[in-house]
């Protein structure tokens, strides 16, 4: 399996296709597991990069308490290691917080950036959700920890929709998740205490696409209002009927608009 030592610690990662590369930063309970549904379109055209940071997936996990500063260090040592240039850096979530931490600070390593589902800081309220989680993890059960996360995760028209997948998805996780991997998520959870970019987005000076659903609760439309209206010359799209895992509720919507936009990128188009 594909491991490079960073900092001590192995992080797991998958390669794929031939081309520019797109990298994939997962939300905070993904691994590079979550995207295989999207490889064969996606790696068509580009070389597709998947990792789990460290505390997910295969990765190694953490000795202590981090902040995401952490994983922008490792990515751009990966980056380097795998000869990589310029990539297009995508994150939805907690890896779209990743990703404008790594386009504020090394930029010039990038082509362009995606931010999906995503916040440029961690407000009050996003902080007691936070406490939820962790609690709920602090419990190790998956049965407690799947009744406190995921039905906000999901819109409601989906969860009702998708109600016996969900819960045989809920079966997974209490057979799956061991103590470890809630220790891990636990310090990935609190490592996002303190974000906030919301000051320094102006220095993104890359083509720049954030995406929204419309009846998302953890991320809201305006927490990406507030990226638009920060980062220069950003496009925003808005996928409806959808909540905070745009990916898995409307998948055709969201590799459409990942693909569109990654074409675009090295295109102008003149219309007068």
């Amino acid at each position: 399996m594909p491991y490079q030592v960073i900092q001590g610690k192995k992080m797991y990662y998958e390669e794929y296709g031939e081309g520019e590369v797109v990298v994939l930063l997962n939300g905070i309970m993904m691994s590079t597991a979550s995207w295989l549904p999207f490889i064969d379109l996606l790696s068509e055209d580009y070389r597709v990069l998947l990792v789990d940071l460290l505390d997910q997936g295969r990765s190694d996990k953490a000795d202590c308490e981090y902040d995401q500063g952490m994983h922008v260090e490792m990515l751009k040592e990966l980056f380097e290691k795998l000869n990589y240039e310029k990539v297009h850096l995508f994150g939805i979530s907690y890896g779209g917080e990743v990703a404008q931490l790594f386009a504020i600070k090394y930029g010039y390593m990038l082509k362009s950036l995606i931010l999906s589902n995503t916040t440029s800081y961690t407000n009050n309220s996003m902080k007691e959700l936070e406490r939820a989680w962790d609690y709920a993890a602090s419990t190790n059960d998956g049965s407690i920890f799947f009744s406190v996360t995921m039905p906000s995760i999901y819109s409601h028209q989906f969860y009702e929709k998708n109600h016996d997948w969900l819960k045989k998805r809920e079966k997974q996780l209490d057979e799956l998740l061991d103590k470890n991997w809630y220790d891990g998520f636990r310090r990935a959870i609190r490592s996002a205490h303190n974000f906030n970019t919301t000051d320094q987005l102006h220095k993104i000076n890359l083509p720049t696409l954030i995406i929204s659903s419309d009846t998302d609760t953890i991320t809201p439309v305006e927490y990406q209002e507030v990226l638009y209206e920060n980062i220069p010359n950003a496009k925003w799209v808005l996928i409806k009927d959808s909540g905070h895992a745009s990916m898995y509720e409307k998948p055709y919507e969201f590799i459409s608009i990942l693909i569109g936009f990654l074409k675009s990128v090295n295109y102008k188009i003149e219309i007068l």
